[in-house]
């Protein structure tokens, strides 16, 4: 699913698990959709428990830490696997290949 958050011109992708979980999320900032994080929570909890959890956040963010059922004034757009995949490949890579 995707939502738009005007007040920070910000597109939020979200990926759920099937109790509505935030598995992998991107925000894209802008009007040139600038990727400003690309976190999936296994990689998460993954450098949480190796101790590396501030260096993963700074680079990739964080998910929501709400399950979606909970969040309130958000009317998200709902989007197939496919379409949140032609987002999260270009952020993640993006992302990614930036200097630390």
């Amino acid at each position: 699913m995707r939502c738009y958050w005007d007040e920070e011109d910000v597109w939020f992708y979200f990926e759920v698990d099937t109790e509505g979980w935030v598995i992998r999320q991107v925000e894209l900032e802008g009007p040139e959709l600038t990727p400003i994080a690309a976190a999936s929570l296994d990689e998460w909890q993954q450098a949480h428990d190796a101790g590396r959890l501030d260096e993963y956040d700074s680079r990739f963010g964080i998910t929501a830490e709400l399950p979606v059922s909970e969040w309130e004034g958000h009317n998200p757009e709902q989007l197939t696997f496919e379409e949140f995949e032609e987002v999260w490949g270009p952020a993640r890579r993006r992302i990614a290949s930036q200097p630390s």
